[in-house]
């Protein structure tokens, strides 16, 4: 099995790309590799790997002599099998976006599917959920892609140099997170030392949704006198605009 290692190594096949080839987890791939006998995985991922590689059983893989028009075709049929795996798990409307788009799309669903599967599952769907509620406000927090720059570059999957959005602010942003960070990771905070500062932020956070629950309730009084107004229960398509104009009205009388 160490030789299907080195050969994976040698060809660039990540072990990512080798699981969207064979059509499971990335633990799955992982396992299989810790088998002593390819002979011992399942039948049919056993035939994909023959097909991929172009052999006929496990033995000929020590046999293998990687040229570029060796390389080139298993690149080759790597590729067109991860493509109709993604396409056959794929149920978001692609259309209108471009390649790049498409597959860091199917990237991501993939590697959503994996971590909601294994054993910290249920830790890893808090942390989506939170990372979709961060999605869902990315464009009125522009801080936002600045956390996600930042953890990509101290990742190591992006030059640290590297400014996609507001440079002058996401490098002030990076310095003042760093700092933030530094000091968490080295101790030098407490929950004692911070509970002030904690609790003015929920504090603030609190006084926010009160502000956006009490906008909410006033305008859902102006739409049912409104409503009430104009004779109707309900605001549909055929009165939408009339009874808009009537909400405006009276917004406007208490001004």
């Amino acid at each position: 099995m160490k030789k299907l290692n080195d050969l994976f190594q040698e060809l660039g096949i990540s072990k990512v790309r080798l699981a969207k080839y064979l059509g499971v987890s990335r633990q799955m791939v992982y396992n299989y590799l810790e088998l002593d006998d390819i002979n011992k995985w399942p039948k049919e991922k056993k035939i994909l790997l023959y097909k991929l590689l172009d052999i006929e059983d496990g033995e000929s893989i020590s046999d293998i002599h990687i040229t570029t028009d060796y390389l080139m075709s298993v690149e080759s049929r790597l590729n067109q099998g991860v493509k109709h795996s993604s396409e056959d798990e794929s149920f978001i409307d692609m259309k209108g976006l471009n390649k790049d788009a498409q597959q860091l799309i199917a990237d991501i669903s993939y590697l959503l599917k994996e971590k909601l599967t294994e054993e910290k599952g249920k830790e890893n769907f808090y942390a989506f959920t939170y990372l979709y509620h961060m999605l869902q406000s990315i464009d009125n927090v522009p801080e936002i892609k600045y956390i996600f720059g930042y953890m990509s570059k101290t990742t190591g999957f992006t030059n640290p140099e590297e400014y996609k959005f507001q440079e002058d602010k996401q490098f002030i942003f990076e310095g003042i997170l760093y700092s933030a960070l530094t000091l968490y990771n080295n101790g030098g905070a407490s929950r004692s030392k911070l509970q002030e500062s904690h609790k003015r932020w929920v504090q603030e956070i609190e006084a926010k949704n009160e502000e956006k629950l009490s906008r909410t309730q006033q305008l859902n009084t102006v739409k049912i006198q409104a409503l009430k107004e104009l004779n109707y229960t309900e605001i549909n398509a055929a009165n939408a605009a009339e009874v808009f104009e009537k909400i405006a009205e009276i917004q406007s009388r208490k001004v």
